[in-house]
């Protein structure tokens, strides 16, 4: 398979790139940050809770540890997730808050991550993304 390529501002504090989740409700584009210290790719629940889906669906209960300590959140299958150029299907995502601040809807993990090899170009501000 080719090598998919995605851009991004290299001038902002963060790597965002668009993607797309579907649901319940059908499918919507939303900001995330690829993040490769994230061991599995974060929504928040207003991104869950716009596309139909609810707590009451969520596979188990999680928590992740910030600056202001422990958070609660949950762990959820979407019927897809579409970013840098390839997607899965009943794909599962933790739920949790992110920064009011962040302008951010999730972060892609490496859950997501795994199963390519990737290029992160920092000066040209592209990701290039083949299949592993």
């Amino acid at each position: 398979m080719a090598v998919t390529v995605t851009a991004f501002d290299p001038n902002a504090d963060l790597i965002v790139v668009v993607g797309e989740l579907r649901g319940p409700l059908g499918a919507q584009k939303y900001r995330f940050a690829l993040d490769t210290a994230c061991a599995e790719t974060l929504v928040t629940p207003e991104s869950v809770d716009r596309l139909g889906y609810s707590a009451r669906e969520g596979e188990s209960m999680t928590a992740v540890t910030t600056a202001l300590g422990r958070e609660p959140g949950y762990r959820l299958r979407v019927s897809s997730l579409k970013a840098l150029g390839h997607a899965f299907t009943d794909f599962r995502v933790n739920v949790h808050d992110l920064p009011d601040s962040s302008g951010l809807d999730g972060l892609i993990g490496l859950n997501f991550l795994r199963a390519f090899n990737y290029e992160i170009r920092s000066k040209e501000g592209r990701i290039l993304v083949s299949p592993a």
